[in-house]
């Protein structure tokens, strides 16, 4: 299993350090000292899409993720209910800055998972991803919709 992460992380890196940043909305960027990723993306930018989420599905692909937007910056809270695979969770705020990572979320354990402080934006991954990727507090998302659709720093 640490040999399957440690492909991962050295194959996103460089994917994420060879693709343009062109922060389109079914993209993500994630950047830091520890390098960067892209990910493609699911966009979940209402209630019912939120409520749902990542439930029922078997699997996630290895690039792959769900981002949730959210209007304003606010106290999150997430749960695993009905989700079927491990998950990391990163809550982000209003500028794309890492809020905290809930790494390696139990299939369907409802104790919930609460950001330590405002987010707006949350980004699910693959549990052990974050982790093997070395993620740390300086992780920046990227995205079409951060800062009313402006580019933001990780874009070209």
């Amino acid at each position: 299993m640490k040999r399957y992460f440690a492909i991962v992380a050295s194959v996103v890196c460089c994917i994420g350090s060879i693709a343009a940043a062109d922060c389109t909305e079914d993209h993500v960027h994630l950047s830091g000292a520890w390098g960067s990723a892209r990910f493609q993306v699911e966009v979940m930018d209402d209630a019912a899409e939120r409520a749902r989420g990542l439930m029922h599905r078997p699997h996630l692909g290895k690039f792959s993720a769900m981002l949730f937007v959210y209007e304003r910056e606010r106290p999150l809270s997430f749960w695993m209910k009905n989700t079927l695979i491990g998950l990391d969770i990163l809550f982000f705020d209003g500028a794309g800055r890492l809020v905290n990572i809930r790494a390696d979320a139990i299939p369907g354990d409802e104790t919930p998972l609460r950001s330590t402080g405002p987010a707006q934006y949350v980004l699910e991954i693959n549990a052990g991803l974050a982790a093997a990727l070395k993620m740390g507090p300086d992780t920046v998302l990227s995205h079409a919709r951060l800062a009313g659709g402006e580019k933001t720093p990780g874009c070209v």
